[in-house]
């Protein structure tokens, strides 16, 4: 409808397209859908294009902070296992000098 392509609404409703579908249609089918403008499909392609590239930059975003955040829990993991090491040397330490005494 944003496209003013209002006319089309009650066909894809009709055959239950939705935007998973959508971002599947090319040329020909969207002629089978009734859109017989090669303008219209013309558009309909443009924006699709436009929907799928934006999809794409969504998802690599996604995938980057999730290896962000995959990255970021590994080296707090290690520090805390460095810390556990010091934690327990010093342990150690401590009570070797106590039973040296």
């Amino acid at each position: 409808m944003s496209l003013n392509l209002e006319q089309y609404v009650s066909e894809f409703s009709a055959q239950n397209i939705n935007g998973e579908h959508l971002l599947q249609l090319d040329g020909s089918k969207l002629k089978a859908l009734g859109m017989t403008s090669s303008q219209d499909r013309a558009t309909i392609k443009r924006k699709l294009k436009e929907m799928k590239a934006s999809l794409e930059k969504a998802r690599k975003a996604q995938e980057k902070m999730e290896r962000q955040r995959e990255k970021l829990r590994k080296k707090e993991q290690e520090q805390l296992q460095r810390r556990s090491k010091k934690t327990d040397k010093c342990s150690s330490d401590t009570t070797e000098g106590t039973n040296e005494q």
